[in-house]
């Protein structure tokens, strides 16, 4: 039964619902991590539903708090699609760019994976393991090598071998946000040259909960993110921050990784995730 399940039978089954049951969905919604913001705001409408129509009138109430922009990938009109994973180190950041490989080259796409987070030796290793592992090429520098010049190699090197996917994994540091707004901004105008950014991704591990919201709001506010990679979202209550985020920034969840394998990885399907939800 998901959060909404006690509400929906009372409100069905012509049960009034006590002020308890409302406090008690309503402290369920800041456990699963909506934030006491939204989870107010749901509990206030969910109240007005009526018996006839209570999981039609709970399902809109939930949509409306997502992000009404595309969720399908912005694709290039001629060469590579460029797309920049961007996160803090921990989300599954690299992991997710390997993974992305593996569903675009699984639906008969071509990719190049792009080892760009240089100041984490263990970032690149990890990359190129996934590469080997995915047979998918991993372009990479020198140890400490600088990210612009990486990128811009990776930029010729996806358009040389005409792939349609560049995929770029990125540093994680935020314990500057004028450094990493100045890096990811020069990385963008390096491959704008060669093979144009046309989306900007941010990993948000989904069991940090409210602070994966900090996290994303952060990045926001640093680099244009297009869409959201939501990682560990293996069906738990936690899952709510994909409302939060989408409800407080406007920004689709694109992408969800649910497991270790790379097939534990997908397009994220909103319908699906609200029915989990009731």
């Amino acid at each position: 039964m998901g959060l909404f399940g006690k509400i929906i039978a009372k409100i069905t089954g012509n049960v009034h619902a006590t002020s308890a049951d409302w406090d008690e969905l309503e402290n369920a919604l800041l456990e699963a991590d909506l934030g006491p913001e939204l989870s107010a705001k749901i509990v206030k409408q969910a109240r007005t539903v009526k018996a006839d129509d209570a999981t039609s009138a709970l399902t809109q109430i939930l949509s409306s708090t997502l992000s009404t922009k595309t969720r399908d990938v912005m694709r290039a009109t001629s060469g590579p699609t460029t797309i920049l994973v961007v996160g803090v180190n921990g989300t599954g950041k690299t992991t997710s760019v390997a993974k992305l490989g593996h569903y675009f080259t699984s639906q008969d796409r071509t990719a190049l994976l792009c080892a760009a987070d240089t100041f984490r030796a263990a970032a690149v290793d990890q990359l190129r393991t996934w590469g080997e592992r995915l047979d998918i090429e991993v372009v990479h520098g020198a140890d400490r090598a600088d990210p612009a010049s990486v990128v811009f190699d990776a930029g010729q090197r996806s358009v040389a071998k005409r792939v349609d996917f560049l995929l770029v994994d990125t540093a994680g540091r935020l314990h500057n946000k004028a450094d990493l707004m100045a890096e990811l901004g020069k990385m963008k105008r390096v491959l704008d040259k060669v093979a144009p950014v046309q989306e900007v991704l941010l990993v948000v591990d989904a069991t940090t909960g409210q602070n994966g919201l900090a996290q994303a709001r952060v990045f926001s506010e640093s680099v244009d993110v297009t869409g959201i990679i939501l990682t560990k979202l293996d069906g738990s209550a936690r899952g709510g921050i994909a409302l939060a985020i989408e409800d407080a920034l406007d920004i689709p969840i694109k992408w969800v990784g649910t497991g270790e394998s790379p097939s534990d990885f997908a397009p994220f399907d909103h319908n699906l995730y609200l029915q989990g939800l009731l």
